[in-house]
């Protein structure tokens, strides 16, 4: 028995290994292309009907649709993994979310924490969100394709930009939300899909 452990533990390690140099292909434009509208539609709600006046709401309604954001992502990772990557599918799924988990963690706990002990300081959530993706991008270049390091870059410069221009004001803005997010989304699905080229067709 030890034997037969040993060796499962040698092939979940080789399976590791290659799925770590392996480019992921788990990403779907169209998910992440509708995470940018949401985006979009919760800062129009937000401005049109004015259901944000207080950092609690403002964080929960965020919070809420981040939430949403990721079950879609997950939901087409989750086929498109089965259908590009097969055996390895389980490995690359674990590797992209190990990835962008420090940065996920970071974006829930960082505006409950401004709300419970800094809630003048909310203003902060829109630039420091796209500063926390910025991060999580930069830290999956390695199996994602090269062109995705502008989106990347557009969201590490975006977030300070928000963060300058929050800092003058310390306004709730959705609209510091709802376009960054929806152009640095546009961005990423528009580089999915021409890195994707004629493979998903194929497959």
């Amino acid at each position: 028995m030890r034997d037969i452990d040993k060796a499962l533990e040698e092939i979940g390690a080789i399976r590791s290994q290659i799925a770590s140099h392996t480019a992921f292909r788990g990403y779907g434009p169209v998910a992440i292309a509708i995470t940018g509208v949401l985006a979009l539609l919760t800062a129009a709600a937000q401005s049109l009907f004015a259901i944000a006046p207080t950092p609690l709401l403002y964080c929960s309604e965020w919070l809420a649709t981040a939430a949403i954001c990721g079950a879609v992502v997950r939901f087409e990772m989750q086929g498109r993994s089965r259908r590009l990557h097969s055996g390895l599918a389980d490995e690359m799924i674990h590797q992209a979310i190990e990835q962008f988990l420090p940065a996920t963690v970071a974006s829930v706990f960082m505006p409950l924490l401004l709300v419970q002990f800094a809630p003048d300081s909310i203003w902060l959530m829109p630039g420091l969100w796209q500063l926390f993706v910025a991060l999580g991008i930069f830290a999956s270049l390695h199996n994602l394709p090269p062109p995705i390091f502008a989106a990347a870059a557009f969201y590490l410069v975006s977030g300070f930009a928000c963060l300058l221009w929050g800092s003058q004001s310390h306004h709730l803005s959705p609209w510091a939300m709802g376009i960054p997010f929806l152009a640095g989304q546009s961005l990423m699905a528009a580089i999915l899909y021409f890195a994707a080229g004629e493979n998903d067709a194929e497959d």
